[in-house]
């Protein structure tokens, strides 16, 4: 898990190939004027999921794994948005099996820690990262870029 701010984040674009693409559509792209849903921005390779919705209390955010991607989250607007997070290795309680097509496996461990971030910020979060988005009050925008491992 990454978190810090977008100024920064030229620091993050050797962490995989296509990070630096992914860096720069997400810098070159007024996400606010942009619809909710899917974006492909390179393919499945990477593609943006842009969204508009309510924060969770944190006893309904579930923790999720991802075997395929890694996701880049960025708050777009909104006071600010909180995750859970544990690492992937500890979690015990899964709420079904890992669903291939989607990419995606809940658990319903508490999580490890909890961190926020407002407008400006992102955070990456690896397939080794169980991590509860959504968490806190009021409406948000926010992107979901997902790159392909």
């Amino acid at each position: 898990m990454i978190f810090d701010s977008l100024k920064n984040s030229a620091l993050y674009t050797s962490v995989h190939p296509r990070m630096k693409k992914a860096f720069e559509l997400i810098a070159s792209t007024d996400w606010t004027k942009v619809e909710p849903g899917i974006h492909e921005l390179d393919g499945r390779d990477i593609y943006v999921n842009v969204m508009e919705r309510e924060l969770k209390k944190r006893a309904d955010a579930k923790l999720e794994v991802h075997n395929e991607y890694i996701d880049i989250q960025v708050l777009v607007s909104g006071k600010e948005e909180s995750f859970g997070w544990s690492e992937r290795k500890d979690l015990r309680q899964p709420q079904g099996e890992f669903n291939k097509e989607k990419d995606i496996q809940l658990f319903d461990d508490e999580p490890q820690t909890y961190y926020t971030l407002r407008p400006g910020q992102f955070t990456i979060l690896f397939p080794e990262d169980g991590h509860a988005p959504m968490v806190g009050e009021g409406t948000v925008r926010k992107i979901i870029v997902k790159v392909r491992i």
